[in-house]
């Protein structure tokens, strides 16, 4: 009986500890798609200078905007028409406008891109304008684009003869989905490098390391060198179709990145405070008050010392009442190894407010308590 109890209590722990593995939570994996970018394989801005026209009236009012009226005789004398001098045309259906887009990496010409249009002028509205040919131009000044067609403006206003108006949105700009035609690719040296290198989007050593060893495991020890906390080199193929897919399948690897520092960010703006989970505070008591001053004034009338009489004016004289109370300052102790969680409830116990929160921080990291950075922005 005792070595069948024996078996049975070891068959029991192992049972608990397979139900304690499979129940614990799984390690959080990001693809490496997701964490880290192809050094170089990146957008290009793009932009340009064009005219929308077509608008109802709501266009530039031409007598502000020179450059409009120019921008008009310009393109005219490209077809033949020459205004007659002096002559200063009032267009109220034409607009000045930019345009911008992003060019992503790797698009060949003929494909399409969405551009963004807004106005530079004084238009009250794009709404129902037609964006006429425009060039968008990269850093370099080549033409890479060209951009063409009807917008879609989300915004709109309206207005009384009263001069009262209503607007929602922001009707001076819009976008005109695939408006731009690709013109030429921006060169890189993607298939003729001799190595690949992965940046990645939040600097950190460790992710950096795991992400490296990830790579040797899968397809060989030397293929990946963490070179810092951001870039990591791959030793790539050189055919272009092997190095597609040789990029293709690291991407979807999965690697546990490192965890963030401890940190405090504090918006001084909004108010908003976030508080990383590794945030600790040693031993601290804290006490958090604030004095109230209210200043009342209630001015009196001084009349003469006879009634009807011309010994003297009736006159009003000030009379100010200061009242200063301070209100009731509570004080709550940090144990050793406070905790995310803890911090926070123990704020809220006092009935801090957020100004109040990021008062009690900056102290605290002031006194050396707060084992965290404590970023303002």
């Amino acid at each position: 009986m005792s070595n069948r109890k024996l078996r049975l209590s070891r068959a029991a722990m192992a049972s608990l500890l397979f139900i304690l593995m499979t129940c614990s939570p799984a390690a959080f994996a990001d693809r490496i798609k997701d964490l880290a970018s192809v050094a170089g394989v990146r957008n290009n801005q793009l932009v340009g200078y064009g005219l929308v026209v077509g608008l109802d009236g709501t266009g530039d009012q031409t007598s502000q905007t020179p450059f409009t009226v120019q921008s008009i005789a310009n393109m005219l004398s490209q077809f033949g028409i020459n205004l007659p001098p002096g002559t200063n045309p009032q267009l109220k259906n034409v607009a000045a406008v930019t345009v911008h887009a992003s060019l992503p990496p790797f698009v060949k010409p003929g494909q399409q891109i969405d551009v963004t249009v807004a106005s530079i002028g004084n238009a009250k509205s794009l709404r129902g304008g037609s964006l006429l040919m425009t060039p968008m131009k990269g850093a370099d000044g080549g033409v890479y684009a060209m951009a063409q067609g009807n917008l879609v403006v989300g915004g709109f206003g309206a207005a009384g003869n009263d001069g009262s108006s209503v607007t929602v949105n922001i009707p001076s700009g819009g976008r005109i989905p695939n408006g731009a035609i690709v013109e030429r690719t921006v060169p890189t040296d993607f298939l003729t490098r001799e190595s690949v290198v992965l940046n990645l989007h939040s600097p950190d050593f460790t992710t950096s390391n795991r992400l490296a060893s990830l790579i040797n495991s899968q397809l060989g020890e030397g293929i990946a060198n963490a070179v810092d906390a951001v870039s990591i080199h791959l030793r790539a193929p050189k055919v272009p179709m092997q190095r597609t897919a040789f990029l293709a399948h690291i991407e979807g690897l999965e690697v546990e990145p490192g965890e963030a520092p401890a940190r405090v960010i504090i918006n001084s703006r909004t108010g908003t405070v976030v508080i990383g989970s590794h945030v600790r505070v040693t031993p601290a008591a804290v006490s958090h008050g604030s004095l109230v001053v209210t200043i009342s004034e209630r001015p009196f009338a001084s009349q003469p010392i006879a009634p009807f009489s011309n010994a003297g004016d009736t006159v009003v004289l000030p009379d100010s009442e200061v009242d200063i109370t301070e209100e009731d300052s509570k004080m709550f102790l940090f144990e050793p190894g406070t905790s995310l969680d803890e911090i926070v409830q123990a704020v809220n116990r006092v009935g801090a407010a957020p100004g109040d929160l990021v008062a009690i921080l900056e102290a605290l990291k002031q006194a050396g308590a707060l084992r965290a950075e404590l970023v303002v922005i």
